[in-house]
């Protein structure tokens, strides 16, 4: 029997006959999990309404195969197959009834929102050291008096001072440092006359150094690469 097709006055009321049978996403079902697509829900929609239980498992395992072809990357999950079913209940809204292989998820978990992670607080003096440069000045304050200790206190300083110029890009005095890890020490480190810092614009130099080339990498080079290439050419 031949289809009777539609006839339209003219091309306007076709056009707006098309724009009227038109069914958008946001007049459809909600999607539970939207990797597999809106017909797969349809077929899991259609399983549910099967009277006969053996013959819904068997559309159940069916659609499963039918999940795992259109997301091959599942199969690299460890038990990707309980995924899979678990993932078959979650978009039947839990209203599949089944002999499912595996134990099916509670709903109220699937749901549960998860807990709010703890993030630790601890009150930095300083932002430009950080809490670790905290932590090295207290744990260099309990050690033995010595010529390790000095070596370690030299070190740590010349560090902050980097630090210090890197947030402040400007200069600092060596007795701000000193003071500063006397401060953080709570007054058990103190500073022999014998220690001595990097100049300023040393650091200065290696800071801008570091940044320069820091900005390269990231533009998918290396310092002078572009000249190296030219070298070995000629």
């Amino acid at each position: 029997m031949a289809v009777k097709q539609q006839k339209f006055p003219n091309e306007d009321a076709k056009n707006i006959a098309m724009v009227e049978n038109l069914e958008y996403n946001t007049q459809r079902e909600k999607l539970f999990i939207s990797e597999y697509g809106r017909n797969i829900q349809k077929m899991i929609e259609t399983a549910i309404a099967i009277e006969d239980r053996e013959q819904r498992t068997k559309a159940a395992h069916a659609i499963v195969n039918a999940m795992a072809l259109l997301n091959p990357q599942v199969r690299e999950i460890i038990d990707y197959k309980q995924k899979l079913w678990d993932h078959l209940f979650i978009i039947s809204d839990f209203k599949i009834d089944v002999d499912s292989p595996y134990a099916v998820p509670e709903k109220a978990k699937i749901k549960e929102r998860p807990k709010a992670l703890q993030y630790p607080t601890s009150n930095i003096k300083y932002k430009y050291y950080g809490k670790v440069i905290e932590d090295m000045i207290r744990n260099i304050a309990e050690m033995k008096d010595g010529t390790s200790k000095e070596q370690y206190i030299q070190n740590l300083a010349n560090f902050m001072k980097m630090s210090y110029l890197t947030w402040n890009k400007d200069t600092v005095d060596d007795t701000t440092i000193f003071n500063h890890m006397n401060e953080l020490s709570k007054g058990k480190i103190q500073i022999s006359d014998t220690i001595t810092l990097n100049h300023t614009a040393e650091i200065l130099a290696m800071n801008k150094e570091k940044m320069q080339r820091e900005s390269s990498m990231r533009k998918g080079g290396r310092p002078n690469q572009k000249n190296k290439r030219r070298n070995n050419k000629k």
